[in-house]
């Protein structure tokens, strides 16, 4: 869970020092972020974008993706997706000081605003498009994507149903692999 958490603040080879657990999340998160870009699904999706947005359509498909799987939540996990974001924050928050400086940063914008949670709002989506788009000084035009959301959600909603069935058995399969490596090492 943490090493997926940090994975995007991690460059090359800098995971040397952390646990074997932890290298296993990082190294997966990579896996599925190599698997997610060459995904025909996930290239359709951005091909909707790609006029408006150039190369910022795969951050905001990503964030698209985000919203339809905690909008389904109950689809996916028995756990409610209040109880699980109250953990996940429990521990992102006990492991804090433990990681990079960027996650620390994140882990207290998460918490403050519930980020994991408020994704299944189109309102917790639109914050974090405005935000997005600040940090780009409004080059990225993301805040505007919320029209896109609401104007393609049902086939963008498709395309992730589709694409989250495939991206399960993926991951499931590279962890096994991950963890029979982690074994014999």
């Amino acid at each position: 869970m943490i090493g997926n958490f940090i994975a995007d603040h991690i460059r090359g080879n800098n995971y040397t020092n952390f646990s074997k657990e932890i290298q296993q999340g990082i190294f997966l998160h990579r896996e599925i972020d190599t698997f997610t870009d060459a995904h025909e699904i996930v290239r359709k999706s951005k091909r909707r974008l790609h006029a408006r947005y150039r190369h910022y359509d795969g951050v905001i498909i990503d964030i698209f993706y985000d919203y339809f799987l905690a909008k389904n939540w109950a689809d996916y996990s028995a756990i409610p997706l209040n109880v699980y974001t109250d953990a996940i924050n429990k521990l992102f928050l006990e492991k804090s000081a433990e990681l990079p400086l960027k996650s620390q940063n994140f882990i207290k914008y998460m918490i403050e605003y519930n980020i994991l949670y408020n994704y299944q709002f189109e309102e917790g989506i639109e914050k974090v498009l405005n935000g997005m788009n600040n940090r780009t000084k409004g080059k990225s035009q993301m805040n505007l994507a919320i029209e896109d959301l609401r104007e393609l959600e049902s086939e963008l909603q498709e395309d992730f149903t589709l694409f989250f069935k495939d991206l399960i058995n993926f991951s499931n399969q590279k962890f096994k692999k991950l963890t029979v490596i982690s074994n014999e090492t």
